[in-house]
């Protein structure tokens, strides 16, 4: 279970405060997966970092229950300094999984080759982000926070990402944020919409979309 209780996220601009969460409260509990929309700037992927322990909220609280992934598409939790295969190693070590299945999945999943032994400094991105979502994928989560990253990659990547996903499904929930009204129609059985810092539930997809896209 997550669940959020009157977050505020503000950030400090040349202008005054920018409220990107505004008084947001909800839960997600374990079962279908949950998709977040909103345009670009919402505050989306902020969100899923405060979900995800990555970042703190202005004020308000974040109850978790179970196990929780990094956010998948972010790679800001590396160090860069160290390669890939170190960053892999450490968060095995945290996880308490054996890094050397981890590897093997990593490197079959991510055509990183031999960049995964280069400092994570030298990666693209993109390559940042399939590091994530490899090693996210080979341990098991109760609840997967992913953002956008089905936009990560080649064809071939984005194939495996939607296998994987599907894999996940059968005993996780996916929490997916996106600005693409068809990644959470394909994947998502509940939607909340966040305009103007504040959060709009809907249980029928498809209504969700609907005032989405009037936005």
């Amino acid at each position: 279970m997550i669940a959020a209780e009157n977050l505020v996220k503000r950030y400090k601009t040349t202008t005054g405060y920018n409220t990107v969460l505004n008084d947001v409260t909800f839960k997600i509990g374990k079962g279908p997966n949950v998709g977040f929309l909103g345009k670009n700037g919402a505050g989306k992927s902020t969100l899923l970092r405060i979900l995800g322990g990555a970042e703190r909220p202005t004020s308000g609280v974040i109850h978790r229950e179970g196990t929780i992934s990094w956010p998948i598409g972010f790679g800001g939790g590396f160090q860069g300094s160290m390669s890939g295969f170190d960053n892999l190693r450490f968060i095995c070590r945290i996880y308490g999984v054996d890094y050397k299945d981890v590897v093997a999945f990593v490197l079959k999943f991510s055509d990183l080759g031999d960049y995964l032994y280069m400092p994570v400094s030298s990666y693209s991105s993109g390559m940042r982000a399939k590091l994530a979502f490899g090693i996210s994928m080979a341990i098991n989560f109760d609840f997967y926070l992913v953002d956008e990253v089905t936009a990560v990659g080649d064809a071939t990547f984005r194939k495996r990402c939607q296998d994987e996903f599907g894999k996940r499904s059968e005993h996780s929930t996916l929490v997916i944020v996106s600005h693409n009204k068809n990644t959470i129609k394909s994947y998502c059985e509940k939607v909340y919409v966040l305009d103007d810092g504040k959060l709009l539930e809907f249980d029928d997809v498809d209504e969700g979309i609907a005032l989405y896209e009037k936005l």
